[in-house]
């Protein structure tokens, strides 16, 4: 049987008192993109934060590559191969393009090989190398937040709200992209609001909702299956 790059099993978690994750189950095969949907309250982005070592479940199981990883931090996460692209793009607006990419190189990523990467996977940035990341338009900063991710060449990719804030057509470019780089290895696990772009390159699909993934799936039989559930909002 072949390992999955990630497993959850069984994984509870609260804020206080309130019970978010009631017993969730999910698994992401190597090299496969996994959509996560549901409709906002359904606890995605707490899952996503369990994932990534950013809250501590309460019970449950985190298996990454077969590792048991349910007590590891962010940053020992970061070294086994995951790696976090959180909503809101995080860019450094001061610094150039070329700039924010370098920082890479202070975690031991040699710098010119950050740029090839990055300028590979998205020749606009090429293009915007000297400019300032805060002028940059909002599915730029997407791209420049993507190309620092992909620089620590990571086994699992998180995905929170890729497309927030972007017009639909940005959003298919980055999906492209997205399906490109799982291509070569990498698996993915998306958050997504635009359902229907998220499934158009995903080989599977969760849909989550009260704190549990209630189906999974292949996407054409949970859009057949769970479009009220999926089209009730994915935040």
């Amino acid at each position: 049987m072949v390992v999955p790059m990630l497993e959850v099993v069984g994984l509870h978690a609260a804020y206080g008192r309130i019970e978010v994750l009631r017993g969730v189950d999910l698994a992401v095969p190597k090299g496969a993109v996994v959509a996560l949907l549901g409709p906002n309250g359904a606890g995605k982005s707490t899952l996503i934060k369990c994932i990534s070592g950013l809250h501590t479940p309460t019970s449950g199981d985190l298996h990454l590559a077969g590792v048991h990883v349910q007590d590891a931090g962010a940053d020992e996460l970061a070294r086994l191969g995951l790696c976090t692209i959180p909503e809101g793009r995080a860019v450094f607006p001061n610094l150039t393009v070329e700039e924010n990419l370098r920082l890479i190189s202070y975690a031991g990523v040699a710098a010119d090989a950050v740029i090839d990467v990055a300028f590979s996977y998205f020749p606009r940035l090429r293009e915007r190398r000297s400019q300032l990341a805060g002028t940059l338009s909002g599915g730029e900063q997407q791209m420049l937040a993507m190309s620092r991710a992909l620089a620590s060449d990571p086994a699992l990719l998180l995905l929170d709200e890729l497309s927030m804030g972007l017009a639909p057509l940005i959003v298919d470019e980055l999906y492209e992209t997205v399906a490109g780089i799982a291509a070569s290895g990498v698996s993915i696990l998306c958050i997504e609001q635009f359902a229907d772009t998220a499934l158009r390159v995903a080989d599977y699909v969760a849909v989550m909702s009260g704190g549990r993934v209630v189906a999974t799936g292949e996407p054409a039989e949970i859009r057949d299956s769970m479009v009220d559930v999926i089209l009730g909002g994915a935040a």
